[in-house]
């Protein structure tokens, strides 16, 4: 992810080294540059997961990667996401993220997901057949679709993104630590030992 947004800029140092000023909130910082990245795929995508590791140490074992920093990237603290590709299909979300662990190496991530949110009376008298139910919860006039990005660290911090298709603007994302509890809590499982 790149540089961008209204973040502290600390100088750069002419070494070439980390700077060691920290970032303010380096986990909200990833977060909305990931989100930010994601959304610029557009719509209709399907889920998303990133590993989310300190700079300084992705340099320390890829200094290589240096060249595609901002200077915000190189403040003492950052975080830097990093793609994890080849997510296997799977229909269920509790399915997905109960296989997922991390070697040490990584500090946290962040995962993706688009998602339709319904007034709660649209879930009432649902056909009894799942694929019946979510097409008819796709056709309710009341529908949203929206986009998570829910980001959480190995030592416990989080935050969630949300981002409704029909404001899909940068300056609309709304964030919370509990938007997303569920989800929140299943990435954190993914860094139990």
């Amino acid at each position: 992810m790149g540089a961008g947004g209204s973040r502290h800029r600390p100088r750069v140092r002419h070494d070439g080294r980390v700077n060691s000023q920290p970032v303010i909130d380096p986990l909200a910082i990833a977060a909305l540059d990931t989100e930010r990245h994601v959304a610029a795929g557009g719509w209709d995508q399907p889920a998303r997961l990133f590993a989310l590791v300190r700079t300084e140490s992705l340099l320390a074992r890829e200094p290589h990667l240096r060249a595609q920093m901002g200077p915000s990237d190189l403040a003492g603290g950052a975080l830097t996401a990093v793609e994890q590709e080849g997510l296997p299909t799977t229909t269920s979300l509790e399915t997905l993220l109960g296989r997922l662990a991390w070697p040490d190496e990584v500090d946290g991530c962040a995962f993706a997901i688009e998602r339709m949110v319904v007034p709660p009376e649209a879930e009432r008298d649902l056909p009894t057949r799942s694929q019946d139910a979510v097409d008819a919860l796709a056709a309710h006039p009341d529908r949203k679709d929206v986009r998570l990005l829910v980001a959480v660290l190995r030592e416990g911090p989080s935050i969630c993104l949300l981002r409704q298709r029909e404001h899909d603007s940068d300056d609309a994302v709304a964030t919370g630590p509990d938007i997303a509890p569920g989800i929140v809590e299943a990435l954190r499982a993914s860094f139990a030992p």
